[in-house]
């Protein structure tokens, strides 16, 4: 993956999380879990993908 699509991506998920956890704390908490989730299925099935 491209570095700076990445970090555009990171900066995107970062935006919308502040925006809901200004809305809505326990919102903001909610999502913050779910897409930590989502990063670590994906991060392993690039790995499964690669190894």
């Amino acid at each position: 993956m491209n570095a700076g699509l990445f970090v555009l991506e990171v900066v995107f998920v970062v935006a919308v999380l502040a925006g809901v956890a200004m809305w809505s704390v326990p919102a903001g908490l909610i999502l913050a879990g779910v897409l930590g989730v989502v990063a670590v299925e994906r991060e392993q099935a690039r790995r499964k993908g690669t190894g």
